[in-house]
């Protein structure tokens, strides 16, 4: 087995579970504009690709809406308030990320999350990542899949590609290391199931939070 030196996470469905709150700020944004609500599995398969995307794919006739524009941004302040009520690390997360740290491994989290709502979710619940980006597309970085955000963590970090990996639960974090050149563990305990990831080419799979460490490499 390959051993690491740097992780790089996904966030949604990787080391948090947040659907519950996604799923009830969309459904907040909705209801105020008399729109039709989601269900939890509606929800679960519209992530992914960053909250714009994702209200784009909720809201009836996506950005072509005129109301669209006012209701992601009453999304945007209701997740912001309410992005603690429901959302936990998925078990065994918490455990892994302080045994790689004490092993000397590099941590850093990428998310097409928005950057304030990253950056508070992985202070609060991972003191051991050093690095979290969001989407700042204002700055010139593209959310993922580009490459960008990996390679901006990679650069925080002080650390080259060698010896790194992307860690993500979905198609999308696939095709972020497949452009950042990063090999990609896939875990099966987020939002999408084995088959999907195998249909969009994943190749390497944990079941468990814990096997990640059979792939550190102890410094």
């Amino acid at each position: 087995m390959t051993h690491y030196q740097t992780f790089i996470f996904d966030l949604d469905g990787t080391l948090l579970d947040t659907l519950h709150d996604l799923t009830a700020s969309v459904n907040y944004a909705l209801r105020r504009h008399q729109m039709p609500e989601h269900s939890l599995d509606d929800v679960r398969r519209f992530v992914g690709n960053g909250v714009r995307l994702l209200m784009e794919r909720a809201v009836p006739g996506g950005a072509a809406n005129p109301q669209f524009e006012a209701c992601f941004a009453d999304f945007r302040q209701h997740y912001m308030q309410h992005s603690l009520d429901t959302t936990r690390p998925y078990d065994g997360i918490p455990q892994l990320l302080r045994q790689l740290k004490l092993r000397g491994c590099r941590l850093a989290v990428v998310s097409n999350k928005m950057m304030a709502a990253t950056q508070a979710l992985v202070s609060h619940f991972f003191p051991e990542v050093e690095v979290a980006i969001g989407e700042h597309e204002a700055e010139g970085i593209r959310k993922k899949p580009a490459p960008d955000t990996v390679r901006e963590a990679l650069r925080q970090l002080g650390v080259g590609a060698d010896g790194a990996v992307y860690v993500g639960d979905s198609d999308v974090d696939l095709l972020t290391a497949r452009n950042s050149g990063l090999p990609c563990i896939s875990v099966l305990w987020g939002f999408r199931d084995r088959d999907f990831l195998l249909r969009h080419g994943a190749t390497s799979f944990v079941e468990r939070p814990e096997q990640l460490l059979l792939a550190s490499k102890k410094l």
